[in-house]
């Protein structure tokens, strides 16, 4: 069986790799360091999960959240925001599935990452 696919959208080298090394076992995974390069992703892959950070260079989260909202190609795609921006985090409940605020919990990052893949 294939394992489902999640784009990593965060900026910050380290948090980024703490992602990757959180759900490698159990996902298919890609990253990106800033907004610009998740949207281009996005045009050409569909993936299960979007890991998403609010503040990036480029292209803001919440551009790219509203993008994955309008696409219906990406209709199915479910986006855990991690950010540590609570009151902008707050603007976006209905459009996110889960939001974890920062420091995020690995363990809990996985074990939300799993329970909505299924």
């Amino acid at each position: 069986m294939t394992k489902p696919f999640v784009l990593i959208v965060e900026d910050d080298p380290r948090l980024n790799e703490i992602i990757s090394i959180t759900l490698q076992a159990d996902f298919e995974l890609e990253t990106c360091l800033d907004g610009n390069t998740a949207l281009e992703r996005l045009k050409h892959s569909i993936p299960a999960i979007v890991v998403l950070d609010l503040n990036l260079p480029g292209t803001s989260g919440a551009d790219i959240l509203a993008h994955i909202r309008a696409d219906n190609r990406l209709a199915k795609t479910r986006v855990i925001l991690a950010t540590a921006d609570e009151r902008q985090a707050e603007t976006l409940t209905d459009a996110a599935d889960i939001i974890l605020l920062k420091p995020v919990s690995p363990s809990q990052l996985r074990e939300l990452a799993l329970r909505i893949s299924k």
